[in-house]
């Protein structure tokens, strides 16, 4: 689901994509709003909220929202040059640097909260730039591998597009054009369905654990490239073994 790209690339991909790490996305998005009251996936709020404080003339805190919108931005530079450098090498492999950024970032906040429980109360805007960085990383790789099809740290595009899909499907009723809309609907939903989802099951591993439940998203990015791995092994092998196979 991450290394194919292009005509290689098949709905089931996408799909596999957009369950995972939209999940992810909304157990990050929670742990942010309940731990420092901060929006992590996104940055349209962070942009009203920078307007409104220098409206107020509160400097401090509009650059401090202004901080935030950089952070994002910076992931997702920092994913994209990633994957650009490593396609330019026509590398297969340029997705697990920037999930391994995120994992690291992730796994950071919540092994401190092991050692230190309180301390995002002290640094709460630090908390808040680092989930907002390792969510630049995720949509930019999304955004990357899927060409545009995913993306999985925000919903408002994704309810625009699905009310615009919601009512072609009353309009066009050619089966191939229909079939292709009820499976970009589809398609949708899941993403909207993992986001909420994860926003559940953060927010209940939060009154538990606090910001340590980051480490389920953790074993999820983990499990995600283990998998990912395996299957790339197995149809290596299977196709090596084919061609050995005299005919």
């Amino acid at each position: 689901m991450f290394r194919h790209k292009g005509k290689g690339r098949t709905y089931s991909h996408n799909l596999k994509l957009a369950s995972i790490l939209s999940t992810v996305a909304g157990i990050v998005n929670i742990s942010g709003v309940l731990s420092v009251h901060t929006l992590t996936t996104n940055v349209t709020g962070h942009f009203a909220f920078f307007s409104e404080q220098l409206f107020l003339e509160n400097y401090s805190m509009a650059f401090t929202y202004l901080y935030y919108i950089l952070f994002f931005l910076s992931g997702a530079f920092v994913s994209g040059l990633i994957m650009e450098w490593a396609s330019k090498y026509r590398s297969h492999n340029s997705y697990i640097i920037p999930i391994s950024l995120e994992i690291g970032v992730m796994l950071s906040i919540s092994l401190t909260c092991f050692l230190a429980p309180e301390w995002y109360q002290t640094y709460p805007s630090v908390i808040a730039s680092a989930l907002l960085f390792s969510m630049g990383l995720q949509n930019a790789l999304v955004t990357k591998v899927s060409q545009s099809v995913v993306r999985t740290t925000h919903l408002t595009g994704l309810f625009t597009d699905l009310g615009i899909e919601l009512s072609q499907l009353l309009l066009y009723k050619e089966n191939s054009v229909y079939k292709a809309i009820r499976r970009s609907i589809f398609l949708k939903t899941m993403i909207i369905s993992g986001f909420f989802l994860g926003g559940m099951l953060g927010g209940l591993g939060y009154q538990h654990f606090q910001l340590k439940i980051l480490l389920l998203p953790v074993v999820m990015l983990l499990g995600a490239l283990w998998y990912d791995r395996l299957l790339f092994r197995y149809y290596h092998l299977k196709r090596k073994f084919s061609d050995s196979t005299p005919k």
